[in-house]
């Protein structure tokens, strides 16, 4: 560990030091003294999906360092350690394999002595068999019609993943209505629940342990408002389970025939591959999922084949470290460029920051640098009329990494070719800025006066300069989004190496569910036995008007 850790910090302080080299760096003179620039600080995978990374605060020296430490930290062998099945969730005793979900792994693999494709593919056929029969009118409600919509209750990675895909794929839907219930606010529920009638709705409860706090609660509402409708016997035909829990399933009335299982080397936030997913399947079928598998798997080749140069995952997670690590960026906005990636933000939040949201290594010591930045954003053109002004000229660099495609999935090519238009002129602006110059030409031009121009400059300078990185594909599809999902898996992966922290594990998300579940019933009661009496004096009172 001692011989590993000083070759590591030899490169972070090269990599300290070598940040002054772009003391008088700017992206605008960079662009200007090399027109190749983009060949250099670009890469390709597949003829379909670019990375360009140019518009970054980086050259040849930063990029040699940068594949140092990535080469350091032993990337490669954990990727190769995490496929093999090895326990890389060193705090909870579990192997860590989603890439099997997707095909990445051995055939022969055994798990406990269990060879897990064979597990995967058996469930993965009921789970079609299902979705295809809900979609095609096999599989029917109790009066013997089809489902017309399916509510899909969860949250986090149960709620996360799905949602985020379904509506990612809208342009490919050919099944019933999907719908997502995850906030334990009876709002959630209830606006949604507006919408359908009893008799053509298809509830999916998703919970590993199926006593997930607000999964249950909501699926007890949605039992209720089903059975009040349609009688106890419904159940059985309007419920299905996502779970591993035989005995909670069978309890709450669904039959075992329904309950789709996956494994605890299945992390939540990784696991819209698994039985999570079947929403996504009901909503693309069962060749679009496998389509949004083949993405996932190609991207999994490439990230354990591809050079550094060469290897998006690993180039946009050390552009993450160089900028997280070197030049304190605190933050990160992902911005992409399709309406119907608006969630994919949210998606990566919980990937990102509750994978590598951690203070200590593996062993339990202090981590001696910061780990996961700060994930946010939205999809254009929506951002650029909230906090692309921050992004501009706020006093913080914020690195962003922009997504669109070539091609419109469900547009007319004027609207998309303005969507484009947008997008390459932001990556633009931030990369360039404007110059007082610029700007003092501009506003005499328009007419100003001297005495307006002078007063009006300093607001229209942008300093540009500002680092960001073009993710640019030809279509949205199933598998492209697959490509996707699984990118932003492996650059979380590299990043967690090189930090030395568990990304598997969540312990932080624990104590506000213990804490929830004592605090319970001195809410419902208004008694002090736990939490803070001036809150619950406060509730009492606010109750009793």
């Amino acid at each position: 560990m001692g011989k590993f850790m000083s070759s590591m910090e030899v490169i972070w302080t090269d990599l300290v030091h070598h940040r002054q080299d772009f003391d008088s760096f700017h992206l605008r003179e960079a662009f200007a003294a090399d027109p190749s620039r983009f060949e250099r600080f670009s890469t390709e995978m597949d003829g379909c999906l670019t990375l360009d990374y140019s518009r970054n605060r980086v050259d040849e020296k930063t990029m040699l360092l940068l594949e140092k430490l990535i080469e350091a930290a032993g990337v490669r062998t954990r990727f190769a350690e995490m496929k093999g099945g090895a326990t890389i969730n060193n705090t909870e005793g579990r192997a860590v394999l989603h890439v099997a979900l997707r095909g990445s792994v051995s055939a022969n693999l055994e798990v406990n002595g269990q060879k897990i494709m064979d597990d995967i593919n058996a469930v993965k056929k009921r789970l079609y068999a299902f979705a295809t029969g809900v979609r095609d009118g096999s599989i029917a409600a109790k009066d013997g019609q089809p489902f017309t919509d399916v509510v899909n209750i969860g949250i986090g990675g149960s709620d996360l993943g799905p949602h985020m895909v379904t509506r990612a794929l809208s342009a490919f839907h050919d099944g019933p209505r999907v719908h997502f219930v995850s906030n334990v606010d009876g709002a959630h529920m209830g606006d949604t629940l507006k919408t359908l009638e009893p008799a053509r709705t298809l509830f999916l409860v998703a919970s590993k342990t199926f006593t997930t706090q607000e999964t249950m609660t909501n699926a007890r509402a949605a039992k209720a408002w089903l059975t009040a409708a349609l009688g106890d016997d419904a159940v059985a035909d309007h419920f299905a389970a996502l779970s591993t829990n035989k005995e909670g399933v069978e309890g709450f009335g669904i039959n075992t025939d329904r309950m789709f299982e996956f494994w605890d080397w299945v992390g939540g936030r990784y696991s819209v591959w698994s039985a999570i997913g079947l929403p996504v399947m009901i909503a693309i079928g069962a060749d679009g999922f496998e389509e949004f598998l083949a993405g996932a798997r190609s991207m999994d080749s490439h990230f354990a084949s591809a050079p550094f140069r060469e290897n998006i995952p690993m180039l946009m997670a050390a552009l993450g470290l160089w900028y997280r690590n070197v030049w304190d960026c605190a933050s990160m906005a992902v911005l992409p460029y399709d309406q119907r990636l608006e969630y994919f933000a949210d998606f990566l939040q919980q990937l990102d920051m509750e994978s590598n949201g951690k203070s200590v290594h593996n062993d339990g010591s202090s981590l001696a640098r910061a780990s996961g930045p700060v994930i946010w954003g939205a999809s254009g053109t929506n951002g650029q009329h909230a906090f692309y002004q921050e992004l501009h000229q706020g006093t913080d660099i914020i690195p962003c990494e922009f997504l669109v495609a070539a091609k419109p999935t469900d547009a007319d090519d004027y609207q998309h070719e303005l969507l484009l238009a947008n997008c390459f002129a932001q990556v633009e602006a931030l990369a360039k800025g404007r110059t007082a110059e610029e700007a003092k030409a501009q506003l005499e031009a328009s007419g100003k006066s001297a005495e307006e121009v002078a007063a009006l400059v300093p607001h229209k300078v942008f300093e540009g300069n500002r680092p960001s990185s073009l993710i640019f594909y030809d279509e949205l599809t199933p598998k492209m989004l697959g490509r996707l999902i699984a990118l932003y898996e492996q650059k979380v992966f590299v990043q967690g190496v090189v930090w030395g922290v568990n990304p598997y594990d969540q312990w932080g998300v624990e104590l506000g569910k213990e804490l929830a579940n004592k605090l319970a019933p001195a809410v419902k009661t208004g008694d002090r036995g736990e939490g803070d009496p001036a809150i619950l004096d406060r509730l009492k009172a606010y109750r009793a008007k």
